[in-house]
């Protein structure tokens, strides 16, 4: 991707280094910031995160930076039907405001660490807890990896090194940053570098929307150019087309809200009004970012054609390539970019990081291995378990080099979509059944897992995740009338 914009040269490498330097000297503020010793501050920094911050650590955490390029090079071969990824990415705020204020009232009154703790909390079922949040590492994990390997191709190219161990280097050297600064600071340390990384994405693409038009012009000739050259971008979409825009809406807009890591950023509001206003902004921050890649996919489409299946996911860094040679304001401006898009990698590895991290820890070690251990000690586990996840996700990202993704990392969210009905219908449905809701977890990853390696990711436009769900939803809510008045009992005290 990054290997078609010029080199940087040594004050440019510079400003870049200094930038990775500040995010060490933030994981140092955070540790002496600590208030306890307690996984409950070290993994939600004390529940005490203010309307900015927690309004930035959510959107530097929903934006990685290979998704920006994927989005930009979509609409490239889409054309104006991809403006679907605007309303998507607003979905996921909108399901939000469905749980999220519910959820934070009982993390509040019963102090949840996991997604988990509100699992065993309202269904007291452990193997539904161990099973969902084995799937949410799963799930995210690959997600990991997608980013560890989008860091190494980032710093590829960018200078005169041989293109492999500029891939290793900066796969190692950028693993390295995030779990120090993690490990001494904990949540308080990612939600800050996440801050500061989520204002670095919003004047980066500012700035590169703005060069854009001075370098393309504005965005109706474009159109006009493309109404003459390739007609089919500017139309509405057909049946099949509206099929998949609601199965986008649904895979990526319930599936995005319920990535572990954002729900632990539920908990961590100061309060409520913190939580919602910063949900409230949100649902415009995508006008932001996503709209910046859909512009840029346009203006490539119409000032650009011709680019392969492969040039088109590097599309934005071919933009920034011609942006760089109009100036050294320009130039300066791809600096940036090149920052904010590292930046947004960075912000979902660190994040993804803490949450296996806090999972393993307390939901699978705790529990399941070694009862009696004492926060202390879990403390330690989970830093452990962050450096041996992340060095392994190093090892992966270098033996993968040259590869695409594994396929389950394009499961990812039909796999997060099948916790829904533990999430959102267990909030507001008091009769939902522990047992009903795991075997419909069961039955929903089968389906859609099935359905993936049979080679139909999307079956008439539907993906398969949306199909996986409406057995799971079948299965756990007619389990659940089926019922005994026994279970009921049981389950109804978990929704206060």
């Amino acid at each position: 991707m990054i290997g078609q914009m010029a080199p940087l040269n040594t004050m440019e490498i510079g400003f870049v280094g200094f930038y990775l330097g500040v995010l060490l000297l933030i994981g140092l503020a955070g540790w002496r910031s600590r208030k306890a010793n307690t996984l409950q501050d070290f993994y939600l920094g004390g529940n005490s995160t203010g309307l900015w911050v927690l309004l930035l650590t959510l959107y530097a955490t929903q934006y990685s930076g290979n998704t920006l390029f994927g989005f930009t090079g979509k609409t490239y071969r889409v054309g104006f039907s991809w403006s679907v990824s605007i309303q998507f990415m607003t979905a996921i705020v909108v399901v939000y405001l469905t749980f999220a204020p519910r959820l934070f009232a009982l993390s509040r009154q019963h102090c949840f660490i996991t997604p988990a703790d509100y699992l065993q909390h309202r269904f007291k079922t452990p193997a539904l807890s161990l099973t969902a949040s084995l799937v949410m590492i799963l799930a995210i994990g690959n997600f990991l990896l997608a980013q560890m390997m989008a860091m190494g191709k980032a710093v590829e190219g960018l200078f005169e090194a041989d293109p492999w161990w500029a891939y290793f280097s900066g796969v190692v050297f950028l693993a390295a940053i995030i779990v120090i600064y993690e490990t001494l600071g904990g949540f308080r340390a990612v939600a800050w570098t996440d801050a500061i990384q989520g204002s670095i994405l919003m004047l980066g693409f500012g700035a590169l929307i703005m060069l854009i038009f001075q370098r393309f012009g504005a965005i109706d000739k474009a159109t006009a150019l493309l109404a003459k050259s390739a007609p089919s971008t500017l139309q509405a979409p057909d049946a099949a087309g509206v099929r998949e825009w609601i199965s986008y809406l649904l895979i990526v807009g319930i599936g995005g809200a319920l990535y572990p890591q954002a729900v632990q950023r539920i908990y961590c509001a100061r309060n409520a009004r913190t939580l919602r206003l910063s949900l409230m902004i949100m649902v415009f921050l995508p006008l932001i970012t996503t709209s910046v890649s859909l512009v840029a996919g346009i203006m490539g489409r119409a000032y650009l054609p011709g680019l392969s299946l492969e040039q088109t996911d590097s599309l934005l860094t071919i933009m920034c390539r011609e942006v760089q040679q109009q100036s050294l304001l320009g130039r300066w401006v791809v600096v940036v970019l090149f920052a904010a898009i590292l930046a947004a990698i960075m912000s979902t590895a660190d994040s993804i990081l803490l949450s296996i991290s806090s999972m393993l820890t307390k939901d699978v070690y705790a529990p399941w291995i070694r009862q009696d251990a004492s926060e202390a000690d879990l403390m330690k586990v989970g830093k452990i378990c962050a450096w041996l996840f992340i060095t392994a996700g190093a090892a992966g990202a270098i033996l993968l080099r040259g590869t695409t993704l594994v396929t389950l990392l394009d499961r990812k969210l039909d796999l997060l979509i099948q916790l829904s009905p533990a999430f959102i219908l267990g909030l507001w449905w008091n009769r939902l059944q522990g047992n009903a809701v795991l075997a419909g977890l069961l039955v929903g990853i089968t389906i859609s897992l099935t359905l993936a390696f049979m080679g139909y990711g999307k079956l008439y436009g539907i993906h398969a995740g949306i199909y996986g769900l409406t057995g799971n939803l079948g299965v756990a809510v007619v389990w659940s009338f089926l019922a005994t008045p026994r279970e009921r009992d049981v389950n109804q005290t978990g929704v206060d």
